[in-house]
């Protein structure tokens, strides 16, 4: 136990004339505790100082003393300390009607009261008392001492490493002075690959808290009838599907989403999307009338990331303007040649987007970082600097590249290369998906998923279409209750999970049951491993109940053929 030493456990007794000083001071060296009877307050003040548990003073050799040298010192305490004193009044009057202990209860603060005559074991336990609240006042001081010794010797190791980081700050920034031009390219290519590796797992983890969302707000929405409640459920549907084409503008940045090219009229594209433009720039640019070609080709671009990379830019370029200022949109049909740097398509037919303003431009310094993830010249808090480094990687995704021509105070037009499709745009009505109950009674299906939540909601739809569910939480679990279960028929399988994946486990289940239906729950992250994988075997995250119970459909009749 930390203490103040020796002389901290010991009592003063302060009792000048009478027999009080000594009665006191006898009882509680009966007791064991250590006494100093002293003669006058000078004295006391100086044993106090010296150090001691606490003082017991009879009321009458304060009462015409000057206290002002024991309330200095009294406030002058560290903050840890706040010495006892025990006052040994006359019999008759309470504290209240006391004028004298009213006095002595402000100048001494932590004063405890006891009448004469007391006795002995009153004595001693209010003693003990305060000598053990003094001992816990020293154990506080040693837990502050250590709490400092503690922060002087964090700030001493920040400091060492701080000068450690900017030592290693100032290397590391001498050595890409010293680099050649030549490895700006490469350098480059190396931290959109760094940044596009955490995105895409970003997103794959936020597409699986969308599939909990929309999966609990449709199980909502089939037993909510309050009209208040259905707006405020259709509200978060509608929110999650806008999370989920911010995902989807994620992967897109980090080139690891599974597109799904096709044949596109952009002419088609950017007309359709004139309402979006215009309520999303707002009213303080015009947005001029676009300049399509008559004769455009047909280009080869997934529909959805084309419109993503129209609106970024259209964002890109209000940002760089003031009020007033214009934004053009042109399409074009363009043959290049071999390229001069990284961002330029190869050589070859493309169909050429482009978005251009009349604002800010940009400086030399600016346009050699104009592609660097998270970089961006507007003000904290207005830019995700995600922009042109997501155009970029659907461009160079797509087979295409990026050019930008800019002058400062003049303006900046950035034209998006994507390849010429070989056949024309093929128009489908859309289907509307139904949810296909299950195809006969008691049909089990495992699902398995390390996310209980996204498992809580995949077994909620799969037992609302008339499923017996069966789940596990790893691959291991899902492989014992694989062979536990003779009579799971189908299995639903996340792709990205810790120890055994998903095709590890689909490995390991078809060389127990080789014709059992596999469908695979992805959340993109996983698309470049599934490259090899049919559609119909890949149900993408965030997926809704219809989208399930199609895909399973699916899988139990090509199981069946």
């Amino acid at each position: 136990m930390s203490a103040g030493g020796a002389l901290s456990q010991r009592a003063l007794v302060l009792a000048p004339s009478g027999r009080d000083g000594a009665i006191a001071a006898q009882i509680l060296q009966e007791a064991g505790v250590p006494v100093l009877v002293c003669q006058d307050l000078a004295e006391l003040q100086d044993a106090i100082e010296h150090g001691a548990g606490l003082a017991v003073i009879v009321d009458e050799a304060l009462r015409s003393s000057d206290l002002a040298p024991l309330s200095g010192w009294i406030d002058a305490q560290p903050s840890w300390s706040d010495f006892p004193f025990l006052i040994l009044t006359q019999r008759g009057g309470s504290v209240e009607r006391n004028p004298v202990a009213q006095r002595l209860s402000s100048t001494l603060g932590n004063v405890s009261f006891l009448e004469r005559p007391f006795h002995p074991t009153t004595l001693v336990s209010a003693v003990k008392t305060a000598l053990r609240g003094r001992s816990r006042q020293y154990e506080a001081r040693e837990r502050i001492e250590d709490i400092r010794r503690g922060e002087a010797l964090l700030e001493k190791r920040v400091q060492e490493r701080t000068a450690e980081l900017e030592a290693a700050n100032r290397q590391l920034a001498a050595q890409i002075v010293e680099r050649e031009k030549a490895e700006t390219a490469l350098r480059q290519a190396q931290r959109l690959e760094a940044v596009g590796q955490l995105t895409s797992g970003v997103a794959h983890d936020f597409n699986n808290l969308l599939t909990v969302v929309i999966g609990n707000v449709e199980q909502m929405q089939k037993r909510v009838t309050d009209p208040g409640l259905v707006r405020r459920l259709s509200m978060m549907a509608e929110a999650s599907r806008r999370g989920a084409k911010l995902t989807a503008q994620m992967l897109a940045f980090s080139r690891r989403q599974k597109l799904e090219p096709q044949a596109v009229n952009l002419n088609e594209t950017v007309q359709g999307m004139r309402d979006l433009l215009q309520s999303t720039i707002g009213g303080s640019v015009q947005i001029l009338e676009p300049e399509l070609a008559d004769d455009l080709w047909p280009a080869m671009i997934d529909p959805t990331q084309i419109e993503l990379v129209i609106l970024n830019l259209a964002i890109n370029a209000r940002d760089a303007m003031d009020v007033g200022g214009t934004l053009l949109i042109r399409t074009q049909n363009l043959e290049t040649s071999a390229p001069v740097s990284a961002e330029d398509p190869p050589a070859g037919k493309f169909v050429v987007v482009s978005v251009s303003d009349n604002g800010s431009g940009m400086t030399e310094d600016v346009l050699a970082r104009a592609f660097e993830p998270f970089f961006t010249t507007k003000e904290v808090g207005k830019g995700s600097g995600l922009g042109l480094s997501q155009v970029f990687g659907l461009a160079k995704q797509s087979g295409g590249g990026v050019q930008i021509e800019t002058e400062p105070g003049r303006g900046t037009t950035i034209k998006v290369f994507l390849p010429k499709a070989e056949f024309a745009p093929h128009r489908t009505a859309p289907v509307e998906l139904a949810s296909a109950p299950a195809h006969a009674p008691h049909v089990v299906v495992l699902v398995v998923d390390d996310d209980e939540a996204v498992r809580e909601v995949t077994s909620g739809y799969l037992t609302d279409l008339g499923y017996t569910v069966v789940e596990a939480g790893s691959g291991g679990a899902a492989l014992e209750v694989f062979d536990r279960r003779p009579d799971i028929e189908a299995v639903i399988l996340d792709f990205a999970m810790p120890g055994m994946n998903g095709a590890d486990v689909a490995r390991e289940l078809l060389g127990r049951r080789p014709t059992v239906p596999i469908l695979f729950a992805t959340g993109y992250a996983d698309a470049e491993a599934l490259a090899s994988t049919s559609d119909e075997r890949v149900i993408l995250k965030p997926f809704n109940q219809a989208e399930l119970a199609g895909k399973l459909s699916n899988a139990f009749a090509r199981a069946s053929v």
